[in-house]
């Protein structure tokens, strides 16, 4: 099913949510926030990710207005914005915060170590602090993650595969949004070796250093571009997109909004699906479980998505066995 499909059936079901058989009745209406990172309000990144987290809250018998309120907040990429936003949901007090990437995390955890904070979508969550392990979160804070580091070395792989010509590839990536960078490049080092490509790190901060690194990219035939999915580069991925498409770059994401927006390819975790389940653990602390007690969990649903028409606008023939392996194709 498309990702707009989903947003459709499932923003037609939410007013004939019934309350789950069993659930547990609430005396007083309870009061969660929800900060996503990357996107503004009304992108439709930020609209699946809501439609799919009102959905899982349904299943267990919470509705939104009913018996739980949500105050919403969008960073659009800002760290200041995210600072601030996560400063006033502190204030605000209420049973539990969601989290959507890691530069909201560190956030809230420096504002509160008290409140509840189930995260969505972040990565590396040991390494940066967030958790004490996997299994056993200990503190205020656990979660969903997004990327297995397993996975890493598959983008690049995969780009091989879409153009067998690359022979240097380049990381684009925040180093502020995205901390967890130097893991990212140890997975994908290791995969260039065997591919005999180069792999270059593109730190950027502002959109002149993205016009910059790509045209870098572009600089000598044989370059291919893989983005980071942290929240600056998808706040800003209208201009990473349209810059490969200028400079008729091969490039691999990380979520399916880029291929639907006119990105070649992405492969990665369900970003909606992640959030449809982070309402289990809602549903959980709000019944009186504690955050240290519930373990990170993973991704359970990949997507690998072509866009057939941007393929076709660069130049590429896309090999029969990735077309086999494709859950969409984009024409």
């Amino acid at each position: 099913m498309k990702r707009r499909e989903f947003i459709t059936l499932v923003g037609d079901a939410v007013a004939a949510w019934p309350l789950a058989a069993g659930a547990q009745q609430n005396d007083r209406m309870r009061r969660i926030g929800l900060l996503l990172g990357a996107t503004e309000q009304h992108d439709p990144e930020s609209q699946a990710r809501i439609m799919a987290f009102r959905h899982g809250l349904g299943a267990f018998g919470w509705t939104e207005g009913r018996n739980i309120r949500i105050d919403y907040r969008f960073g659009g990429g800002d760290a200041d914005r995210i600072q601030t936003h996560a400063a006033e949901l502190v204030n605000s007090a209420p049973d539990l915060i969601i989290a959507n990437s890691s530069p909201v995390v560190a956030a809230l955890q420096r504002a509160t170590r008290t409140i509840p904070i189930v995260f969505a979508i972040v990565n590396d969550p040991v390494g940066q602090g967030f958790v004490a392990s996997l299994a056993h979160p200990a503190g205020n804070i656990t979660g969903f993650t997004l990327i297995e580091f397993e996975m890493i070395g598959k983008w690049m792989e995969l780009l091989k595969e879409m153009a067998p010509r690359i022979r240097r590839t380049t990381l684009l990536f925040n180093p502020v949004t995205a901390p967890y960078y130097p893991r990212f490049l140890r997975e994908l080092g290791a995969v260039s070796t065997t591919l005999a490509t180069e792999l270059v790190a593109a730190p950027v901060q502002d959109k002149v250093d993205i016009e910059g690194a790509v045209a870098e990219v572009a600089r000598e035939p044989g370059g291919g571009l893989i983005t980071g999915a942290d929240p600056f580069i998808v706040t800003n991925r209208a201009l990473a997109l349209s810059l490969a498409e200028r400079y008729q770059l091969p490039a691999i994401y990380q979520f399916r909004l880029f291929a639907a927006e006119g990105g070649l390819m992405t492969y990665g975790p369900d970003s909606a699906d992640i959030f449809r389940r982070s309402a289990s653990y809602v549903d959980r602390i709000l019944k009186g479980a504690k955050p240290a007690d519930l373990p990170i969990q993973q991704p359970t649903k990949f997507e690998f998505v072509i866009n057939l028409k941007t393929a076709k606008a660069i130049g590429l023939t896309i090999p029969p066995s990735l077309l086999a392996r494709a859950d969409e194709v984009i024409e």
